[in-house]
């Protein structure tokens, strides 16, 4: 059977809720070392070391799927994945706008590294990226579409900063196609409550460790080969349902 493991939401050193050492080539190499085939890179509201981490990908031999986690309005949590580091990278320019002004205090939130392809630091980003945007949940779908990308429900089994958590409830209207279970979310119950959801299985690491090892609930079957292939497949998810 063809396929590959992944793990789509990982969280580099940009993200001041991560570890210092979630460096773009730690993540890939424990990434690879775990055994997976693909990994994406989803900071806060910023694709600002998905070059880093793509030019370690390719070094590595693993597919790389440049993406962000997105928090809406609602402080709802989104990941966004998209076929090329350039689209990201323009969809994290939009999303900055929608940031609000607020500077990062590293004593309190850490720090917010910015590495290039060897993971040396080339800069610190010094707007406080765990904020919610001014994007509503509506409103995501057709924004990250128009990048590229495809939009992700994040842990929709959680109750901090997940869908459910927050409205209650997921209904059709809103866009999404895709949703995320955390490693000790059951996605059984929720295919049977949301029909026209099609869940995948991330890990939400924050922390080298905490990326998973091949599991049938981060197995994609068919014959991938890189972040095209792979967001070609859920977009005809989308369509499926749309």
């Amino acid at each position: 059977m063809k396929g590959i493991y992944y793990d789509l939401h990982v969280h580099s050193c940009l993200s001041p809720c991560a570890d210092d050492d979630m460096t773009p080539n730690n993540i890939v190499n424990m990434a690879m070392l775990a055994g997976l085939n693909a990994v994406a890179l989803t900071d806060h509201n910023s694709c600002k070391n998905c070059a880093a981490a793509a030019a370690a990908a390719t070094e590595a031999g693993i597919i790389f799927i440049p993406g962000m986690e997105l928090e809406t309005a609602e402080a709802i949590h989104v990941v966004c994945l998209f076929p090329t580091v350039e689209a990201a990278q323009k969809f994290s320019e939009a999303v900055y706008d929608y940031l609000p002004p607020i500077t990062n205090r590293p004593d309190i939130y850490g720090n917010q590294i910015i590495c290039d392809a060897d993971d040396s630091e080339i800069g610190r980003e010094e707007r406080l990226l765990v904020n919610s945007t001014s994007i509503g949940i509506y409103e995501v779908p057709e924004l990250c579409d128009r990048f590229g990308g495809v939009s992700v429900l994040a842990h929709i089994d959680r109750h901090s900063n997940g869908v459910l958590g927050v409205l209650g409830d997921v209904s059709e209207d809103m866009g999404f196609a895709l949703a995320e279970t955390s490693p000790l979310g059951d996605a059984d119950d929720y295919k049977v409550r949301f029909p026209f959801l099609s869940f995948i299985g991330d890990s939400d690491a924050h922390r080298l460790w905490e990326i998973q090892e091949p599991a049938e609930r981060c197995f994609l079957e068919g014959d991938f080969s890189s972040a095209e292939d792979i967001i070609r497949f859920f977009k005809s998810m989308q369509k499926k349902y749309q």
